[in-house]
C-alpha cells in the first residue's frame, strides 16, 4: 500500500507538470498544437524504448514482441492531440473542468458496469472532493467554445480508456513504451503539418520535450505501475488532485497569487479524497 501511495503521488505530480508545461507552451504560442503533440509523443517513445531495451529501467519484455497495444496507443494519441487543440480555444479552468469531469464520468461508469460499487462513505468523499474541485476552478470558467468543449470531452474519455487499459499491467515501462511507439505512427501526419505550416521557438520545443520525456513518458509508466494497487473508483477519484497540484505549481513557479479561495478548495479536495480512500481501507479491513 505504501508503494502504491508513493507511485500514485509521483504520477499525479507528473500529470500536474503536464498541465503547466502545456499551459506555458501553448498559452504563450511558443509552439502550436500539432507540433507540441508530435514532439511530446515521439520524444517519449524514443526515450522509453531506449529504457525498455537497455536502460537502467529495462523492461521485462526486452526479449519479446513490443508490448502495449494499438487500442491504448490510439487512446493516448486522441487524448494528447485533443488536449492540445482544445486549449487553443479554452481557458485553463474551463478546460480542467471539462477534462476531469469527462474522466470521472467515464471511469466511474465503467467501474459501476464492472461491479465496483463504492460505499456510502466513499460516495460522500467523492462528492466533497468533486464539489471542491468545481469550486476551485469555477471563477475562471467563462462561456466555453463548443468545438473546444467537444475536443476536451474527447480528450477526457480517451484518457479514461488509456488508464483502464493499464489496469493490471505487469510491465509498466514496456507497455508504456509500446503504446508511445505505436502512437508515434499517428503523429507522422502531425509532424509533417507542423513542419510545413507551424512555427516553434526553442522554448516551445524544450517544453514539449519535457512533457514528452518526463511528465508523459516516465509519468505514465509510473501511473501504470500504481494502477495495480488501485480500484477503478480510486483511480478516478485521485486524479481530482491534479488541478490542485497544478494550481500550487503555478503559484510556486509561474508567480500566480495564493488566495484563500485556493486554500479552502484545496483542503476540501484533498480531504474528500482522503476520506474516500480511508473508507475503502476500512471496508476491506
Amino acid at each position: 500500500m505504501h508503494s502504491t501511495f508513493v507511485l500514485t503521488a509521483i504520477a499525479m505530480l507528473a500529470f500536474a507538470a503536464n498541465s503547466l508545461l502545456a499551459r506555458e507552451a501553448l498559452g504563450t504560442v511558443s509552439i502550436e498544437a500539432a507540433g507540441y503533440t508530435a514532439v511530446r509523443i515521439v520524444s517519449g517513445a524514443l526515450v522509453l524504448y531506449g529504457l525498455m531495451r537497455r536502460g537502467p529501467l529495462q523492461s521485462a519484455s526486452v526479449d519479446r514482441r513490443l508490448p502495449g497495444d494499438w487500442w491504448a496507443a490510439a487512446a493516448l494519441f486522441v487524448y494528447a492531440i485533443a488536449f492540445s487543440a482544445a486549449y487553443l480555444s479554452l481557458g485553463a479552468a474551463t478546460g480542467a473542468l471539462i477534462l476531469f469531469s469527462s474522466v470521472q464520468a467515464s471511469m466511474l461508469a465503467f467501474g459501476l458496469f464492472k461491479g465496483d460499487r463504492p460505499s456510502l462513505r466513499e460516495v460522500i468523499g467523492f462528492a466533497i472532493a468533486f464539489g471542491a474541485f468545481v469550486y476551485l476552478i469555477l471563477p475562471g470558467v467563462g462561456r466555453p467554445d463548443l468545438v473546444g468543449c467537444l475536443l476536451m470531452i474527447a480528450s477526457g474519455m480517451a484518457w479514461a480508456v488509456y488508464t483502464l487499459r493499464g489496469r493490471g499491467s505487469r510491465d509498466p515501462i514496456g507497455e508504456t513504451a509500446g503504446n508511445f511507439v505505436r502512437a508515434s505512427v499517428f503523429c507522422l501526419p502531425l509532424a509533417g503539418f507542423a513542419l510545413l505550416y507551424e512555427t516553434a521557438t526553442l522554448a516551445g520545443i524544450l517544453l514539449a520535450l519535457g512533457s514528452g520525456i518526463v511528465a508523459s513518458g516516465l509519468g505514465y509508466s509510473i501511473w501504470y505501475r500504481a494502477l495495480r494497487g488501485l480500484t477503478t473508483f480510486q483511480a478516478a477519484l485521485i486524479q481530482l488532485s491534479v488541478p490542485v497540484i497544478a494550481a500550487l505549481g503555478a503559484i510556486l513557479f509561474l508567480n500566480e497569487r495564493l488566495t484563500l479561495h485556493f486554500v479552502v478548495a484545496a483542503a476540501f479536495v484533498i480531504g474528500g479524497i482522503a476520506f474516500a480512500i480511508l473508507a475503502k481501507q476500512k471496508r476491506q479491513a
